[in-house]
């Protein structure tokens, strides 16, 4: 029988020059309403320093060219990721469920993944503090048994090592050439509470604050964030990053190096390939699908530039995902408690540290 785990070993060795750099997806996109429907990006806070003063993240002149971010590589990694909760995809990953209060939480529901801070006031806090120095010394073995998503979509243990590892899948999706609008709105209510006599008139600016707070009079908002339409058309661009993939090792160990590359290699394939995890319904006026007037392009690109067609589906990583996680072994299923003291503890230290 045929191994499936080693077919892409030509692209995880460090010494073979002729191994692609990474893959890569571009798709175009559209709102659900067509080319020229209004679609709603992310919006931000203001800066600290007032640089930007916060709202849609646009680059460039508000009515010229210009490059307007509808969904961050952060934001697209912790919408992929919890696609291996699904039947089909849960057997490729040990399932770690942090229990914190009447809440059972997945780490792949975690934003920060293994760093998260729920997950480090757990009772898995030792080990993933273990873990995290092992990938710091070249071994990242012990973190793929724990958390293996945390290998694919990037990790860093700001709060107590340190420790970064690179993401091996980026998926941004941008809009070319955006037009911003602006929208308005008038909250009536149901009945005059003031004006009929159900409620006293407000006297100063916190009472009437609290009336419209709790919808007893009108609320007028106007020249709001009203959406963007693009010109220029809207594209996500999504990076396997074979070279990044290939910094992860145990050290002193080849064949667990492989079978651990191989088994992160698989579980970046299924991600990168699922054919609608990065696209849909993204917020409140924002539903994407593909522009059906422009070709998808998915190819291997090389280090001297070169880029080839790759020809992998989703069915293919699929069972290469399987064998490679199987060779593997994935790490065991655990249920774990939320430590109340490990978090008053976690921000004691925090505090200590800004006093010093």
């Amino acid at each position: 029988m045929k191994d499936n785990s080693t077919q892409f070993d030509h692209w995880l060795s460090e010494d073979d020059a002729s191994a692609p750099a990474a893959l890569v997806i571009r798709e175009h996109l559209m709102p659900v309403e067509g080319t020229d429907g209004v679609l709603f990006p992310s919006t931000y806070a203001a800066s600290e320093d007032k640089s930007f003063a916060g709202g849609y993240n646009i680059d460039g002149p508000s009515d010229g060219e210009n490059v307007c971010l509808i969904d961050s590589v952060g934001s697209q990694a912790n919408r992929i990721e919890p696609i291996f909760l699904q039947p089909t995809y849960e057997k490729l990953v040990p399932r770690i469920v942090v229990k914190a209060g009447d809440r059972e939480i997945s780490i792949l529901e975690a934003g920060h993944r293994a760093g998260d801070a729920l997950v480090r006031c757990s009772s898995l806090q030792a080990e993933l503090l273990k873990a995290f120095k092992e990938a710091q010394r070249g071994n990242a073995f012990p973190l793929a048994k724990i958390a293996p998503t945390s290998l694919v979509f990037g990790v860093w243990d700001s709060r107590e090592t340190g420790a970064k590892l690179p993401r091996v899948i980026a998926s941004t999706i941008r809009a070319y050439n955006v037009k911003p609008l602006t929208r308005s709105a008038q909250f009536v209510p149901a009945t005059s509470y003031v004006e009929d006599g159900l409620l006293e008139e407000p006297t100063t600016k916190k009472v009437k604050d609290s009336y419209a707070s709790r919808g007893f009079i009108h609320i007028p908002a106007s020249a709001k964030h009203g959406g963007v339409i693009s010109t220029g058309g809207i594209r996500r661009e999504a990076t396997l990053n074979l070279a990044a993939l290939r910094l992860l090792s145990v050290k002193g160990a080849k064949d667990d190096t492989t079978a651990l590359r191989r088994y992160i290699l698989g579980l970046s394939l299924v991600a990168f390939t699922h054919p609608s995890a990065f696209v849909g319904y993204l917020r409140q006026g924002c539903t994407l699908v593909l522009n059906p007037d422009k070709q998808r392009e998915s190819v291997a690109v090389y280090p001297d530039g070169k880029r080839v067609v790759s020809p992998i589906t989703h069915d293919a990583a699929m069972q290469f995902a399987s064998a490679a996680a199987k060779a593997f072994g994935v790490g065991d299923d655990k249920t774990v408690e939320f430590d109340i003291k490990a978090a008053k503890r976690d921000l004691a230290s925090k505090d200590k540290a800004a006093e010093e």
